[in-house]
């Protein structure tokens, strides 16, 4: 599989980036071992970088897929803290669930930011800083959907890395179109910032469409950015795998279809704290006539993240 150099992160990764969001209580809620074992064919067939989150609970599989294999991929994780001492207590849970000895990439996680993030957030950042000067992290920045936050990271000298939304329909892209991100991107490298490219697939809404989706993510890429992409089975692994080793997939294409799983909100359940509407980075839940919540599937990136926000647990995956 292609590698690719992560130049201010001090890594060679392979392309293909082994999403770990669809595993974990937010998605499929498989269990640590499944998890793992999903994991561990990914790493033996090749694949040597992993994305997580705090957010994601999946630190555990991570840890039990590199004790199987003896394997130790590239881990990149972001936290949601805000402060310097919620984001001191995210690396020490990073540290104590992965169980190595220094965090490759770290994360402001801000899918949906519309401020200044990096004054907004200042205290979880320094604290990103002041452990990369201590050796614990490799490498500190931002994952982001917002067109402008990306721009903002272009131009803060202290991002090393950058983790934006970006497909082919440019569906979840917030303050901006395709073309925009494209172009803030592209700043991004003018400045000499790492990248890694996420939700290719839409969150698996352009997987009728998965061929030409994945083609226009490497061809946008030139060989500089790896491609994360969410997977929850051994069947998943192996078509992404072949497809970035450029190999022959079109029977295994014809059996893709778009997930069948819907997020649906309980009105019995739902008390309207609008929770939800805050931990929803594609804007996609509202009101409707009546005043209650409901969830617009189809621009529904299914990440998840409503799940996890909700205190009822009025939202349910169907």
């Amino acid at each position: 599989m292609r590698k690719i150099e992560l130049k201010r992160t001090g890594v060679r990764v392979s392309e293909l980036c082994f999403g770990a969001l669809p595993m974990g209580p937010n998605q499929k809620n498989m269990s640590p071992i499944d998890s793992a074992e999903v994991l561990s064919e990914a790493l033996r067939l090749g694949v040597d970088f992993v994305d997580t989150a705090q957010i994601y609970q999946t630190y555990e599989p991570i840890r039990l897929a590199m004790e199987s294999t003896g394997i130790r991929p590239a881990i990149a994780t972001k936290s949601t803290a805000a402060s310097y001492e919620d984001m001191e207590a995210a690396i020490a849970e990073a540290y104590e669930k992965t169980g190595v000895d220094v965090i490759d990439i770290f994360l402001l996680h801000a899918a949906r930011p519309r401020d200044d993030i990096f004054e907004s957030r200042r205290g979880a950042f320094q604290c990103l800083l002041d452990n990369k000067q201590k050796g614990r992290i490799r490498a500190v920045g931002i994952s982001t959907h917002n067109v402008q936050t990306v721009v903002q990271a272009a131009l803060n000298p202290d991002v090393d890395i950058v983790f934006p939304i970006l497909n082919k329909t440019g569906m979840g892209i917030l303050e901006g179109t395709r073309e925009d991100m494209e172009k803030a991107i592209g700043e991004c490298l003018n400045q000499n910032k790492d990248l890694y490219l996420m939700k290719v697939l839409a969150g698996g809404n352009l997987l009728d469409d998965y061929k030409d989706a994945i083609e226009y993510a490497r061809v946008f890429s030139k060989g500089k950015m790896p491609i994360a992409i969410g997977m929850n089975s051994l069947d998943e692994v192996r078509i992404n795998i072949k497809c970035f080793n450029d190999e022959d997939i079109v029977e295994e294409v014809k059996h893709l279809s778009k997930q069948s799983k819907r997020y649906f909100i309980v009105p019995s359940l739902c008390k309207r704290c609008g929770k939800c509407i805050d931990a929803c980075h594609s804007e996609v839940i509202s009101p409707n006539k009546d005043n209650a919540l409901f969830i617009d599937e189809s621009k529904c990136l299914r990440c998840g993240y409503c799940v996890n926000a909700c205190p009822e647990f009025a939202i349910r995956i169907i």
